[in-house]
Parts: C-alpha cells; structure tokens; sequence
C-alpha cells in the first residue's frame, strides 16, 4: 500500500509516509484511521516526497469536503508535510483545505527539520490523564 502511517499516543505523533501512486481510497482510508483513534490532535508528519497523487478533481473536492468536517468536529494538530515537486495542481487544493485548520503548518524539503519542528510544537489535545 502507497500510504503507510503510525499512531503513537505516547508521543502524540502520527508519521504518514506516502510512496509512489496515492489515491483517494487510501487518503480516505488514513482519515478513517485517525478518526478512529481520535488522533486528530495529535502532531502530524506527511512525508509524501516519493509520492504522486492519482485523484480526480471530484476526488480532491470530495477528500478536501470530508477534511473540512473533520476540522469542524476536533481540533487539529500541528502538521508538517514533506512534498513532491509533481502534482503541485493537485496538492496544492488539498493543502489549501488541510491550511483552513486552526493550527500550525508548514511545507518542508527533507524529513529531519520537519520532524525536528513537529516536535518541538505541543499537539493540540491535553493528554488523556489532565
């Protein structure tokens, strides 16, 4: 599968490592996870360098839709992303919708200073035992 991610609760971190063809399904499919988990929250690493996305507008419009909601029902956390130069169209919709957020977000070149920054930020929920 092109999109890989963890859940880790004890860091509040959730690493997204997107390789090769991405399609909605599985973006789709990664969302359902951190709703899931309700790991919304929690900072996030996408590191989509080696990726190219595959989606139709109607898929872009419909994933951005369902981000929105997203948004509306939990806090988000921070987010770094790592991207490809391809599919600069197509990203940069859906980093337009993931922008709407109420939270810190920057692009980066290479996976270390965007981790480096992710963590150096507190996630956006308060941990479970406050």
């Amino acid at each position: 599968m092109p999109v890989q991610w963890t859940i880790e609760p004890d860091r509040d971190l959730v690493t997204v490592v997107a390789e090769g063809e991405v399609t909605h399904g599985e973006l789709v499919a990664m969302v359902d996870a951190l709703c899931a988990r309700d790991a919304h929250g929690y900072r996030k690493l996408y590191d989509g360098a080696r990726s190219r996305m595959r989606m139709t507008p109607e898929e872009v419009l419909m994933l951005g839709l369902r981000m929105r909601t997203e948004h509306e029902r939990s806090r988000m956390g921070p987010m770094a992303a790592i991207l490809p130069e391809e599919n600069a169209e197509i990203l940069a919709r859906l980093l337009g919708m993931v922008a709407l957020a109420d939270r810190p977000l920057r692009i980066f070149v290479k996976r270390g200073p965007a981790l480096k920054w992710l963590l150096a930020l507190p996630p956006a929920r308060l941990p479970a035992s406050v």
